[in-house]
């Protein structure tokens, strides 16, 4: 699995876990949904900023999102 495929997942079974969807949590990110849903889906590499904006409104360290991936 590739880093942009593990952090991926690693963002859509936290965000399922916390029984948001991707417009709640674009909402408390100011990010579009469909960001969001690029950024599960693989389709964008998320840069650093978003990935801590992301991190904070999932109430997890920027870790849990990288967790998994060498």
């Amino acid at each position: 699995m590739s880093p942009r495929e593990r952090f991926a997942a690693n963002l859509r079974a936290k965000r399922l876990a916390l029984g948001l969807s991707q417009e709640a949590l674009g909402d408390a990110c100011n990010l579009h949904r469909t960001e969001i849903s690029l950024l599960e889906r693989a389709g964008r590499d998320p840069r650093l900023a978003t990935i801590v904006v992301i991190a904070r409104a999932l109430g997890v360290p920027p870790s849990e999102l990288l967790a998994g991936i060498r």
